[in-house]
């Protein structure tokens, strides 16, 4: 299972080129740039990796203390929700405008924070742009990066500084530690969804008891909160997006309150072994969902989709509920759905139960000799298409390991693979071997060549 990915958060003012940067670092054209101030209004979320370590970035919309309207008090909220949430903030600047006092405003509250902030002049493309970005020194910080994140120039630099701010890897080893211990502590169970999904209310009905804030208002739920709990002689860890939030802290506005469940979602995600994707059965599933589940998948984790609130639906509306969910997130259709009535109870057991099936998939084994029996038949039942006017040759597969599955199958040409054939080869294993909920990763390496001229002795 990959280990937990730190947090950087980008913030700033409108349009000083925080997607440009965002879409520099992630090494594709994932945010969207525009020269009008406030386009990035929700947050933007993917894995990026620099000199060697890997982090989850987060895009943010542009902060703007003097805006009185919901989008700018969500926008806002971002920042302080980004200050919280990540492992190091990039403050980004406009090196080619004078400091405002929306820049001043917002250093301020940065230093608030105890989490590294790096401070980029953005837009410095030239030496002469450098030199005039000299004036934003008066804001107050001790360095300043000076940065073409549309062209790249001095991007190395800064690039080595955000690696040395992140927090320390994982040990080496620590996956195989997991893996031989995971009989021996409680199934860890992220309870993830979007706001007012029933995420607090499902882990109050499973502990028994009111230990959760539960609130019809969407964000009452802060912090991560873990909680243990045995049923019927399973133990199980819970890490629900969770917590009291004070009143004064709660803002209006669906942007806000969405950005901050994602980053949350990241966090309990990196700590589970199962993910619930809790949906609201009521309302349908959204894309916000898929957003969420899709962070899952990225990740590796066993899954299992819940529908909520099935308490309130009437004749077909469950069978609709389902066929709409399955809809919305057809790029997982292996996912089991489980519905549910957190205020019932009704279906909680055989959430658990499917819960303990996906984590059995999560950690299954096959061994070679039956792997390559099994994959035998499927070559013979169905021989790679011809590519280029050759057809691949495959020698042999093996498990490369675990949780979740992740298989290598050496091939002549792996390059020649249709995906639509690799997909078949999946979708073979799961029929095989039974791996529901859990994602699968099959990867296709080129068999070595004996050098020429060398010879066995």
């Amino acid at each position: 299972m990959s280990s937990p990915r730190p947090i950087v958060a980008i913030v700033g003012r409108p349009n000083v080129g925080k997607s440009t940067l965002f879409n520099r670092l992630v090494g594709k054209q994932l945010a969207i740039v525009h020269d009008r101030p406030g386009v990035t209004r929700d947050r933007h979320y993917a894995d990026a990796f620099s000199l060697g370590r890997e982090y989850t970035l987060i895009d943010t919309g542009g902060f703007d203390p003097y805006g009185d309207d919901a989008m700018k008090q969500g926008i806002t909220h971002q920042l302080q929700v980004a200050m919280d949430e990540a492992d190091v903030i990039i403050c980004v600047l406009d090196a080619t405008l004078p400091a405002t006092s929306a820049d001043s405003d917002e250093i301020q509250l940065l230093r608030r924070t105890d989490k590294p902030v790096l401070y980029m002049a953005n837009k410095s493309d030239s030496t002469r742009a450098e030199n005039e970005g000299n004036d934003l020194y008066r804001l107050g910080m001790d360095q300043l990066f000076f940065v073409s994140a549309l062209h790249g120039r001095g991007l190395a630099e800064f690039e080595s500084a955000l690696v040395d701010a992140l927090p320390p890897p994982q040990q080496d080893g620590a996956e195989e530690d997991e893996e031989n211990d995971s009989a021996h502590r409680p199934l860890r169970i992220a309870i993830v969804g979007r706001p007012n999904a029933g995420k607090s209310s499902i882990v109050n009905r499973l502990l028994g008891q009111e230990r959760l804030l539960v609130d019809d208002r969407p964000g009452t739920t802060r912090d991560p909160i873990d909680s243990v709990v045995e049923r019927r002689g399973n133990l199980y860890r819970l890490i629900d997006t969770a917590g009291v939030r004070r009143k004064s802290r709660v803002q209006k506005g669906r942007d806000a309150v969405e950005a901050a469940s994602v980053v949350q979602a990241i966090r309990s995600i990196d700590r589970a072994e199962v993910v619930i994707l809790m949906c609201d059965a009521e309302r349908g599933v959204e894309e916000q969902d898929a957003k969420i589940l899709g962070l899952a998948l990225d990740r590796g984790r066993s899954i299992v989709i819940a529908l909520n609130k099935v308490d309130l639906l009437r004749g077909d509306a469950k069978k609709d509920a389902e066929r709409q969910a399955r809809e919305v997130l057809a790029f997982a259709p292996w996912a089991p759905i489980a519905t549910v009535s957190a205020k019932t109870g009704r279906g909680i057991e055989k959430l658990l139960t499917v819960a303990r099936r996906s984590h059995a998939a999560f950690n299954k084994r096959v061994k070679t000799g039956e792997l390559n029996r099994f994959f035998e038949s499927v070559i013979s039942a169905n021989p790679p298409p011809t590519h280029g006017g050759r057809a691949p040759r495959f020698y042999y597969m093996t498990q490369a390991h675990a949780r979740p599955p992740t298989f290598m199958i050496v091939t002549s040409h792996p390059d020649n693979l249709h995906f639509s054939y690799q997909r078949y080869v999946i979708n073979a294993l799961r029929k095989q071997f039974g791996f529901e909920g859990t994602p699968i990763r099959v990867h296709y390496r080129r068999k070595d060549r004996k050098p020429k001229g060398r010879h066995n002795s």
